[in-house]
């Protein structure tokens, strides 16, 4: 069996979109649809779009499960990853919301143990203070260093 072309597994979300009974489908159909129409107009060689279409097969994205969204949710975070593995593409937004993530999780660790410091004078107040603190400043320069980032990758047209 030949693999599904990129412009067939469009032509294939296009017609579940039509079929969709939530928004969650309709979501995810319609994430899958930018992602290859985004890959039809890149530069790929022949070798590259043989693995993107190995991949749309492996996906076995004819299956029909009972639980649409769930199956495909799971294709599309796979897809995805494959993407990011083999050509470096990532997603809109991808390093900043990492960066906010990571930040608010040191900073939550910074700011227990400075507030859990100060805690001898004033309580769990200076758990909670120094907690919000690290977690804010942590979230703030998660922030920054992940649109950086994402910045960079933009100008190396890596994003879809």
């Amino acid at each position: 069996m030949n693999p599904m072309s990129i412009i067939e597994a469009t032509k294939f979300f296009q017609k579940l979109l039509k079929e969709a009974n939530s928004k969650g489908e309709t979501r995810i159909y319609n994430d899958f649809i930018i992602i290859l129409d985004q890959l039809k107009s890149r530069d790929f060689t022949a070798g590259q779009l043989s693995q993107i279409e190995d991949q749309i097969k492996i996906l076995n994205l004819k299956f029909s499960p009972e639980n649409k969204k769930r199956y495909f949710s799971k294709k599309l975070n796979i897809f995805k990853q494959f993407l990011k593995d083999e050509f470096s593409l990532i997603t809109e937004g991808y390093y900043t919301t990492r960066g906010i993530i990571l930040g608010m999780s040191i900073g939550a660790c910074f700011g227990i143990t400075i507030g859990s410091s100060i805690g001898v004078l004033g309580g769990s107040i200076s758990l909670a203070l120094g907690l919000s603190l690290g977690m804010g400043t942590g979230m703030t320069v998660g922030l920054l260093i992940g649109r950086n980032q994402d910045l960079k990758a933009e100008k190396q047209n890596r994003i879809f």
